[in-house]
């Protein structure tokens, strides 16, 4: 930026822009000496006061003297839960040069509740990718998107995933998709709602439900028309995916899923590849949401086989834990089945 460059007009955005990006790195360097205090404090906890073992009868008493003389000498922030978080933390990542410096003590106080390693680093890897808040890290965690993950897919791909540190193996439309969707933050629990208040809540909530679809989806537009001879077409709702280029087509649907539904979504495809389609887009991808799943007409429908047409099902409260595993299990044993047959499938045909 020159002297040149600051005309009137643009001199109160030139300096908004510097106060921003200032206050950005502040907030960075303030972060990041955060988090090395508590991760020292969690090292002198572990190695100083515990000879480096871990203990379970060093616990309570100690932790509690520690909290009191500190809290009156620096204030708020060294509770004795908070003490036992930044143990935990200094454990859980004992070489500090494996700490991400994107993520916020915060984040890192949400991460040590996981005992589970690969998940709790392939949640840290997606927090940072998918720049969650501290918030969307507990919200995602607290619906299992893991678990649903592995369930949804083989968990090769999901653990290597988590060992790569990196989001690069996703590459079929397939993997970007959930079943089901979890939209509970659109308050729709009384059973009453109609299509057009579901549409409604989406729309109102847009940056929720762009978490809730996942990586690298930007909002298009919503009831697009498409045009032919013989009518216009309205698609509910469409988003780009700029890590797939691709469009993003979804319908709404209050009913258990019908072969209709699937037929209708295959013909919106099919228009929107001719019509809307880019030469340097990759292929359309349909999603149907529907409230209900039908595994026959998945079973028996164009779903089965193809690469572009989808449905998964969708949730307007949140499931308690456990009904979450129960449907984790459901999942499980499908895969399972579908697998089992497969191989008889092969067997017989060998």
């Amino acid at each position: 930026m020159t002297d040149k460059d600051l005309l009137p007009g643009n001199l109160y955005q030139a300096i908004t822009t510097v106060i921003q990006l200032a206050r950005q790195h502040v907030k960075q360097v303030v972060n990041h000496q955060m988090v090395s205090t508590y991760w020292e404090i969690g090292r002198l906890i572990v190695e100083h006061e515990q000879q480096g073992q871990v203990r379970a009868e060093y616990g309570k008493q100690q932790l509690q003297q520690l909290s009191k003389r500190l809290t009156d000498e620096f204030g708020k922030g060294f509770d004795a839960r908070n003490l036992r978080n930044m143990r935990m933390f200094y454990q859980q990542n004992p070489i500090w040069n494996a700490v991400r410096p994107e993520l916020s003590w915060t984040h890192y106080r949400i991460l040590v509740r996981i005992e589970n390693p690969a998940a709790r680093d392939w949640y840290a890897q997606e927090a940072i990718t998918q720049n969650w808040s501290s918030r969307a890290l507990e919200r995602q965690i607290g619906v299992l998107y893991y678990e649903r993950l592995l369930a949804s897919k083989e968990k090769q791909p999901v653990e290597q995933e988590a060992q790569n540190k990196t989001s690069d193996l996703i590459e079929s439309p397939k993997d970007y998709l959930r079943d089901p969707y979890i939209l509970d933050f659109l308050n729709l629990q009384d059973k009453t709602y109609q299509e057009s208040d579901l549409e409604d809540g989406i729309i109102h909530n847009l940056q929720k439900f762009l978490l809730e679809l996942g990586k690298g989806f930007a909002f298009v537009e919503r009831q697009q028309r498409i045009r032919t001879d013989d009518g216009d077409y309205y698609i509910d709702l469409v988003f780009y995916n700029y890590r797939l280029k691709c469009f993003l087509l979804i319908d709404l649907k209050m009913n258990k899923l019908t072969h209709q539904d699937v037929g209708q979504m295959d013909m919106y495809v099919r228009m929107y590849e001719e019509q809307k389609r880019a030469h340097d887009d990759n292929p359309t991808i349909g999603l149907i949401l529907c409230s209900e799943r039908n595994n026959t007409v998945a079973k028996y429908s164009v779903l089965n086989e193809s690469k572009q047409l989808f449905a998964s099902k969708y949730v307007t409260a949140l499931p308690t834990e456990e009904e979450l595993q129960q449907e984790l299990e459901r999942e499980r044993e499908l895969i399972l089945r579908i697998q089992e047959q497969r191989a008889s499938y092969q067997s017989t045909s060998a």
